[in-house]
Formats: C-alpha cells, structure tokens, sequence
C-alpha cells in the first residue's frame, strides 16, 4: 500500500505524542501546516542561531496544542531542518486537529 506524503504519522507512547517536523526558520511570520512529504511544516520567524529556532518550534507548538511549553521537547534533529518533536500532555486527536485547521 503506497504511504500517503500529505498524512502525519503521529506515534503515541507513555502519555505523549511524536510526530515529524519539516522547520523553516526566518520566515516572515510563524505558521503551523501543512503537512508536507508526511512531515507538519513549521515555520517560525527566529533565526537557526543558538537554539532560537528550535525554541520557537518549541513555543509555537505548546502554544498551538494548548501544553506547557516544558512538555515539548525536540527528541531527534536539533541542528537540522528535519526534526522529530515529542508533546507530553496531548493526544493524537489534537495533533490531527492541529494538522486540519492547518490545511484550512
């Protein structure tokens, strides 16, 4: 069966949720969506210096998935484009909400 590239895999796992990341940092405005090559653009306006990219993925996904931003945390891709995020405290089916609206 061929895999989908506009759908999100998100792994649940021990009250969390994981799912990949495709970041764009400097753009001109923060935006979640869509899901592309099955990876949730995210686009934040920091630059990728010193972990301030990575701190506004961070931010703009608890903000986003309504969690503490202390329950995001970047598990695999911290110097790369291409991350994988771990969000305690959320459910798959707000993950998959997040990615409709997105897709609005």
């Amino acid at each position: 069966m061929p895999i989908d590239d506009d759908l999100l895999a998100v792994r649940e796992e021990a009250g969390a949720v994981s799912f990949d990341l495709k970041v764009v940092p400097r753009a001109a405005r923060e935006r979640v969506g869509p899901v592309v090559g099955g990876r949730l653009k995210v686009a934040v306006c920091a630059p990728p210096v010193d972990g301030a990219a990575n701190a506004a993925v961070c931010r703009l996904l608890a903000t986003r998935l309504g969690v503490p931003k202390g329950q995001v945390a970047i598990v695999r891709g911290e110097t790369g484009s291409h991350k994988t995020v771990r969000v305690g405290g959320t459910t798959r089916a707000r993950v998959m909400a997040l990615c409709a609206g997105a897709a609005d």
